[in-house]
């Protein structure tokens, strides 16, 4: 008795220290233990949850398109009292001419932009009435990175000679001026379509021919490649842009899309123009005579053209300004 009392009360002692864990089922009878690990409680998923994705960024804001109010006349006017006053006279293969090319270099990459120098050979000749002597000449070439191979481009040039005699402050630091004072004003703007800057050497005569004239503007073109001709879509010449009312609008023949466009752009920047046809006295005619598409602003007479009065005070701030917001109006 004293067995089967012993075996009853351990019996009860296992019923109690069972836990619902160890039921078989509903019905409630003890389970036989197990001898596997014991499951591990029901937790969350250690992989968390998805987060909603950020917002893509905004794209950036584009670059303000140019205005005419953007081109500071005071920058044309600075350049044309440091390259007639103090560089004066510097034709194309003169130790004058490339402390005057180093200076726009300066100037140009100031604003942001590459400047690539493009040599060639000039040779010796005759200079409106005085020798001059051959040489190697240089042009810069100024881009900012954003024209591509065989897409549509602009191009802006002047020539940075002078004669011998001349200090060349109309003819053609006016020129040059503004040229850079379109590049200060594409500092951190666009234009219509990508444009390049280029001042241009020994553009001033060494012969009576169209072959003794415009050596840089003439090698510059005949560097270009067979996809650079196809996309050039206007190369216009800024060459005596500082005298004068109204800015003359030349044709090297009869008007056509350039000057047309060139003389509605003076109508929306409100400045005056005059159509002067069959103009070949400047850079524009080395590209037309090559078949490529190019017109010319400046040409007005005045007493000092290619003499010692060629000098900073002949130069018209306000023309200037007219020059620049016409350009602008056509760039952009």
């Amino acid at each position: 008795m004293r067995r089967l009392a012993v075996a009853v009360t351990g019996a009860v002692l296992l019923a109690g220290c069972s836990s619902p864990d160890d039921d078989a089922g509903p019905t409630g009878a003890t389970a036989t233990p197990s001898t596997s690990a014991p499951t591990a409680p029901t937790t969350p998923s250690a992989t968390p949850d998805p987060t909603p994705s950020e917002p893509a960024p905004e794209p950036p804001e584009p670059d303000p398109r140019l205005t005419p109010d953007d081109v500071r006349p005071a920058t044309a006017v600075a350049a044309v009292r440091h390259l007639a006053g103090e560089i004066g006279p510097r034709p194309g293969t003169s130790p004058a001419y490339r402390e005057a090319a180093d200076w726009v270099e300066q100037q140009l990459t100031g604003h942001g932009w590459r400047v690539e120098r493009q040599r060639f050979a000039t040779p010796g000749g005759v200079s409106w009435g005085v020798p001059v002597e051959a040489g190697p000449s240089v042009n810069l070439v100024a881009t900012r990175g954003d024209v591509r191979p065989g897409e549509p481009w602009l191009l802006v040039g002047a020539h940075l000679d002078t004669v011998p005699q001349a200090p060349g402050a109309e003819d053609n630091a006016s020129g040059v001026g503004v040229v850079l004072a379109l590049a200060e004003a594409l500092d951190g703007r666009r234009t219509r379509l990508p444009v390049v800057l280029v001042a241009f050497g020994s553009e001033e005569p060494r012969g009576p021919t169209d072959d003794d004239h415009h050596y840089g503007s003439r090698a510059y073109v005949a560097s270009l490649t067979p996809a650079q001709r196809r996309s050039l879509r206007a190369m216009v010449s800024l060459d005596r842009v500082g005298v004068g009312e109204a800015v003359p609008v030349g044709s090297a023949a009869e008007p056509n899309a350039i000057t047309d466009r060139l003389q509605r752009a003076g109508r929306e920047a409100g400045v005056p123009t005059e159509i002067d046809l069959f103009q070949r006295s400047s850079d524009h005619w080395s590209f037309v005579r090559d078949g490529l598409p190019a017109a010319r602003l400046g040409s007005t007479p005045y007493a000092g053209y290619h003499s010692e009065g060629d000098t900073a005070d002949v130069v018209s701030r306000a023309q200037l300004d007219r020059v620049g917001r016409l350009m602008a109006a056509w760039l952009a």
